[in-house]
C-alpha cells in the first residue's frame, strides 16, 4: 500500500535551518510530482514549492531564495531545505504526491514547524 511520510519538523529559532524529509514506498516515486504545502493555524493550505519528475522547480514567492526542493529517486525520498526561518513560516508542512498524468494525489500526514524566538 501506498505510505507518505514527512519528518524532519520542530522548534527553531528566527534565522535558523530545518530540512524536512518525505518518504514514500507503494508507488513508482521518480513518475511522481512533489509539492510541499504550508499550512499556518486558521489559514488555507498554500503549495510552498514543487518538484517535477524532471527537476523542475517552482517556489512561492515568500520563500524564494531561502527554501530548496530537491528529490532523489534512488531512495524514494523529498526534501524541503528551509534556511533563514522567519515567524510567518510556522505552519504544518505537508508533503504531496501526484502522477505525471494527474491521477489521485497522496498526503502524508504533515510535520509541525515552529519559529520562536
Amino acid at each position: 500500500q501506498v505510505q507518505v511520510v514527512e519528518s524532519g519538523g520542530g522548534l527553531v529559532q528566527p534565522g535558523g535551518s530545518l530540512r524536512l524529509s518525505c518518504a514514500a514506498s507503494g508507488l513508482n516515486f521518480n513518475t511522481y510530482i512533489v509539492s510541499w504545502y504550508g499550512q499556518a493555524p486558521g489559514k488555507q493550505r498554500e503549495l510552498v514549492a514543487v518538484i517535477s519528475w524532471r527537476g523542475t522547480t517552482n517556489y512561492a514567492e515568500s520563500v524564494k531564495g531561502r527554501f530548496t526542493i530537491s528529490r532523489d529517486n534512488g531512495k524514494n525520498m523529498a526534501y524541503l531545505q528551509m534556511n533563514s526561518l522567519k515567524f510567518e513560516d510556522t505552519a504544518v508542512y505537508y508533503c504531496n504526491l501526484r502522477p505525471i498524468d494527474g491521477a489521485y494525489q497522496y498526503w502524508g500526514q504533515g510535520t509541525q514547524v515552529t519559529v520562536s524566538s
